[in-house]
């Protein structure tokens, strides 16, 4: 099981592109009042509910994100239409903070697969080849760069929990990325659970099983809550924010179990 740090160079819209796309029939430029944050509003493909429904939706086009969102819950956000001059300077200065480069994890199993197929998930399967650029602990020298041919499947970190009867250890960008992705539930001291919900036709991280004592601590965490059907739910931050406030949850209350969400 090898755990494989990757980096992808960050290749943000620019903004004359994002001007265009702007200035075209049925978009519009759109500033956050919270997030001072720039978004180019754009159609997307409407979605047919269960009760035979039709909502219809639209894609708001950010420097690195293209979330999509019902055209009735986009009125409950902060977005605002706005003029191009101010949404120059917002999206220049978004620009401008984002780092050159991002960074992931992937757990790929490699060697001999085929006795332990039936054992691997059922779902994806997807197999890198890759050569890493510095050798991998224990494995033998590759050719050329030096580093190791690998060839292997993919597998989640809830995955690699279960195989090797440990939690592994989680970044809070992992954290984020597998939660959003809808397959991971972490379970968390103090009978805490992180997991994906769908609210308002959206995807949240809601934190399931705190209590009113640590409410307030939650809050200045950086999560926020909403009462939902006379409940009250708290939720993390889906955006950059996300994984600075994952990081001080996780920081103190500790990750008990990784699980996978079968059928999410």
């Amino acid at each position: 099981m090898f755990t494989i740090a990757r980096r992808d160079r960050n290749e943000p819209l620019p903004l004359a592109d994002a001007l265009e796309q702007g200035a075209k029939r049925s978009c519009r430029l759109l500033l956050n009042s919270k997030s001072h944050r720039a978004a180019v509003q754009i159609p997307a493909p409407s979605l047919m509910l269960d009760d035979g429904s039709v909502e219809r939706r639209v894609r708001l086009v950010r420097p690195l994100e293209r979330p999509s969102i019902a055209v009735d819950a986009l009125a409950a956000t902060a977005w605002r239409p706005t003029e191009p001059e101010a949404f120059t300077v917002a999206w220049e200065s978004e620009l401008a903070q984002l780092p050159e480069f991002r960074e992931s994890t992937l757990h790929v199993v490699t060697g001999l697969l085929l006795p332990i197929w039936r054992q691997l998930p059922h779902d994806g399967g997807r197999v890198y080849r890759l050569q890493t650029n510095r050798a991998c602990p224990g494995a033998g020298q590759g050719p050329a760069s030096g580093g190791e041919r690998v060839i292997g499947r993919q597998v989640s970190p809830a995955w690699v929990a279960a195989a090797c009867a440990t939690v592994p250890e989680l970044s809070s960008e992992d954290a984020l990325a597998g939660l959003l992705g809808g397959r991971m539930v972490l379970h968390l001291a103090d009978g805490m659970q992180l997991r994906r919900a769908g609210v308002m036709h959206a995807h949240r991280i809601e934190l399931v099983g705190f209590t009113d004592a640590i409410r307030d601590r939650l809050t200045v965490y950086g999560l926020f809550h909403e009462i939902i059907a006379w409940k009250l739910r708290m939720f993390v931050p889906t955006d950059e924010r996300g994984i600075k406030v994952l990081a001080k949850v996780l920081e103190r209350y500790s990750l008990q179990r990784i699980a996978e969400r079968e059928g999410a």
